[in-house]
């Protein structure tokens, strides 16, 4: 079986790719769908996390307050690398959890998408990296586009990631989203041809 990382910078197009790959049959996880689910009410998680930085930290709901745990952890690196420590090995269970899930259904090749592939130095845990790309003033458009935030707002946001030349020389594989959703919806189903024949 074949795991590929897919990943890219923000406003690049990686969801949309992973989306056009789940609507192909190939099985996808989210990071952020297992981040979820690892604070999901009940978990150990979410009963750390409140131990950690108090009950108020958890909504009326059973929820975790996301903007309250932000606040706290926004310019505090100790709490920040505390909470890190109890969610990351349990997002991990969950991949590895899912991951074998697929194997014993017989999957041919699966997709983690991990925005922070690089950064989390987890390139080495998969067999062949997928790099979404599109142009910087193509990526600054969207962010102001789709999330309302100004011009200065959206650089600021994609000088906190590692670089997209950084990311594409690294890459095995580079998906590029320049152009309309017909030309991504293209250039998807070919990255997925290329990676249904490649040895794991």
């Amino acid at each position: 079986m074949l795991v590929v990382g897919l990943t890219g910078n923000v406003a690049a197009g990686k969801s949309a790719v992973a989306e056009l790959w789940r609507g192909a049959g190939v099985p996808v996880v989210s990071a952020d769908e297992l981040a979820r689910a690892a604070v999901a009410p009940g978990t150990e998680a979410l009963a750390g996390i409140a131990e950690l930085f108090g009950p108020g930290v958890i909504r009326e709901d059973g929820m975790l307050d996301r903007a309250a745990v932000r606040g706290i952890v926004f310019r505090d690196e100790e709490a920040l690398r505390a909470l890190e420590a109890i969610v990351h090995p349990e997002v991990r269970r969950l991949r590895d959890e899912w991951t074998a899930e697929q194997r014993e259904a017989g999957a041919e090749v699966v997709v983690w998408e991990i925005p922070l592939l690089f950064e989390t130095g987890m390139e080495g845990e998969v067999d062949v990296v997928v790099v979404v790309d599109a142009p910087a003033g193509v990526r600054r458009r969207r962010i102001v586009e789709t999330r309302g935030l100004t011009e200065a707002e959206a650089e600021a946001v994609m000088g906190a990631q590692l670089a997209a030349g950084e990311k594409r020389r690294r890459a095995d594989v580079v998906l590029e989203n320049a152009g309309a959703r017909e030309e991504l919806a293209a250039r998807a189903a070919e990255v997925l041809g290329v990676l249904e024949g490649w040895e794991a």
